[in-house]
Order: structure tokens, then C-alpha cells, then sequence
């Protein structure tokens, strides 16, 4: 999947979302509210974000997304990785700070479309 094309999609998941507002977990999560998209944050340490219900996992998310957003540390996603593999996510999208070298080699290696860009710059 191209970045025009996860573009298109609407359904999106941001792993690492949270409630501090100067994070890029948060300004990515309400850019993409506001754009339109249905956005699902995953975070275990928080249960919603502006009346939003947050998820523990992506595993407990209702829908699997089309397009899954990392901004976490490297292990984080490494974990999430293995997630998005046995849910059937094909897309992953790296924030810069969240496509470390380790996380792409393993996102490519199990056969997922990577995408490292800042979604606030390209949508």
C-alpha cells in the first residue's frame, strides 16, 4: 500500500496515543479525528482520550484497522508488530522516533507495508 492509498483509508489505529496534549501520541490522534478518520487509540496506561474509549491492545480493539500509526519505543513496537501480523493489519505507518532500524526490518520481515513519514505533515 502506497502512502496515497493508507491515506485513503479511515480507519486507523494510533498505538501510543495519550491525553498529553504537547505529545505527538495526542496531536496525531486529534489530527486524524479531525480529518474524518475513525481513529482508535491504543494505550494500556489510559481508558479514554477526550470522551474517546482508549484500548489496551490492538488485540481488544472492535475492528482491525486498515492502518496502524507507531509512536512508541522500539520494544513497544517490536511487540506490536507481531500483533499486527496475526490480526491481518497489512499497514504499518513509522513516525519518525518510531522507525527504528530494528522495527522496519521486522515490520518488512513479516510481510507488512511500512510506512515511515509524519502523518501530521502528510495528511
Amino acid at each position: 500500500m502506497s502512502m496515497e492509498t493508507a491515506i485513503q483509508e479511515k480507519t486507523w489505529a494510533v498505538l501510543g496515543a495519550t491525553t498529553r496534549t504537547d505529545k505527538f501520541g495526542y496531536k496525531i490522534f486529534k489530527h486524524l479525528v479531525n480529518k474524518g478518520y475513525t481513529v482508535y487509540p491504543v494505550n494500556p496506561n489510559i481508558t479514554s482520550i477526550d470522551g474517546v474509549p482508549c484500548y489496551p491492545s490492538l488485540q481488544d480493539l472492535p475492528v482491525v484497522p486498515t492502518v496502524v500509526d507507531f509512536v512508541v519505543p522500539e520494544k513497544v513496537g517490536l511487540e506490536a508488530l507481531d500483533s499486527c501480523k496475526a490480526l491481518g493489519v497489512k499497514t504499518v505507518w513509522l513516525q519518525p522516533g518510531a522507525d527504528k532500524p530494528a522495527v522496519v526490518k521486522k515490520a518488512t520481515d513479516l510481510g507488512l507495508e511500512v510506512i515511515q513519514d509524519c502523518v501530521l505533515i502528510q495528511i
